[in-house]
């Protein structure tokens, strides 16, 4: 079946009929080069909003779970401004101290202390509850984590960028690793400073993508991906049959061996996709910063330069540059809306839209409108913990529209 789907996207044949048996699909022939188009970057105000909303949120939640970890749930503010984490987010003790005033629907500020609201006490024993209710699953999607790479293991480093985006507890070292050595171990390679986090089991039942669980009876051979792009796109028709011929190609597991693949064929790049279309998945809210993978390129088996498809397929992801940041959105999770689609959204984001809510209603009514809609000001994309304003990180020039070639 995936013969007829290449011949069908090439509209011509391969080396199939001489290929000896047993050789892979992979090995056919595949596209020699990469179809020259062009797409435009153009502005998604729902999936801006979207991420906009955890504008405060990361921030909040970090210095909440560090109150939260103390005897009574209580810190002196002596303590709590010595953790390196807390200087490192805020930049100043004193922009700390800004921060839990401002927001204070979550911390309540005393003489004798920081500790938390009854609100935010409530929803962060929820949280937990949650958290230990679930743990099955939160190893399951780390399982999957490892299994997307080559071999088979991750930085610690790399995780914990990941931390936030994979739902994983701060603390996710001591709590979770430790009681699972039939499926994770800690080394540290010779010569290498830092400390790898690798997959001891494979698990054929988990090596399912997303996209093959929702076939709904395509054959899996050469699945397509859903697409859907920003209401004033302008889709050009050489642009749409680029599109369709590049769906129809054979589609590869993100979790099946490619590294006989051309790098420099549309069937290696529909396979890149694939791959981030699976972690994407795994993340709680479908979406992570693009710094985040970056430094993933050898461990994932990409091509130089492989983040670009991002760019290239601007109907399957959305670049976000709100928050001084870049980051990737799946767009079929969110169904052109700021919300995560009920078939898609994992029960942590309720949580954390109610934390959102919380910081929220601690703004000034005129900055609550704003957070709500995403109607930021372009000085306003930058902003920072610190101080008693907003403060811009750069001027994001390069957020323009601007053609981007194939």
């Amino acid at each position: 079946m995936a013969r007829l789907c290449l011949r069908a996207a090439t509209g011509r044949r391969g080396r199939w009929d001489a290929a000896p048996s047993g050789t892979p699909w992979f090995a056919a022939e595949q596209r020699a080069t990469l179809v020259n188009v062009k797409l435009k970057w153009v502005k998604d105000r729902a999936l801006d909003a979207a991420v906009s909303r955890e504008r405060h949120l990361r921030a909040a939640h970090h210095l909440l779970d560090l109150v939260f970890s103390r005897p009574g749930h209580r810190v002196s503010r002596s303590d709590l401004l010595d953790e390196r984490s807390v200087l490192r987010l805020c930049g100043s003790a004193c922009s700390a101290l800004e921060f839990l005033r401002r927001f204070h629907t979550l911390f309540a500020l005393s003489r004798g202390g920081v500790s938390l609201t009854d609100a935010a006490l409530d929803l962060r024993r929820r949280e937990v509850d949650y958290l230990c209710a679930t743990e099955g699953e939160l190893v399951d999607r780390l399982r999957r984590l490892l299994m997307l790479t080559l071999p088979r293991s991750l930085p610690l480093h790399t995780i914990d960028l990941l931390r936030w985006d994979l739902g994983l507890p701060s603390d996710y070292r001591a709590s979770i690793l430790p009681r699972y050595p039939e499926h994770f171990a800690l080394e540290q390679p010779e010569g290498d400073e830092r400390v790898w986090l690798r997959l001891l089991s494979w698990d054929s039942l988990l090596a399912v993508s997303e996209l093959e669980k929702n076939a709904d009876g395509f054959d899996t051979a050469c699945l397509p991906f859903p697409v859907s792009f920003t209401r004033g796109f302008g889709l050009r028709s050489k642009c749409m049959d680029w599109l369709q011929e590049w769906q129809a190609l054979p589609y590869t597991s993100p979790y099946a061996d490619a590294s006989d693949l051309d790098r420099r064929t549309d069937v290696s790049e529909k396979r890149n996709v694939g791959v981030f279309h699976e972690l994407l998945h795994l993340t709680v809210a479908k979406r992570t910063e693009r710094h985040n993978v970056s430094n993933m390129r050898k461990l994932l088996g990409m091509p130089q330069k492989f983040t670009k498809v991002f760019e290239r397929h601007p109907g399957i992801f959305y670049l976000s540059r709100v928050l001084g940041t870049q980051t990737v959105v799946l767009r079929e999770a969110y169904g052109g809306g700021s919300q995560v689609l009920e078939k898609h959204a994992h029960p942590l984001v309720a949580i954390r839209e109610e934390y959102s809510t919380l910081i929220r209603a601690a703004l000034p009514p005129r900055m609550r409108g704003r957070e709500r809609h995403g109607a930021f000001r372009k000085q306003d994309e930058g902003y920072v913990v610190g101080g008693d304003e907003e403060f811009e990180l750069s001027d994001l020039s390069e957020c323009a529209e601007s053609e981007i070639t194939l």
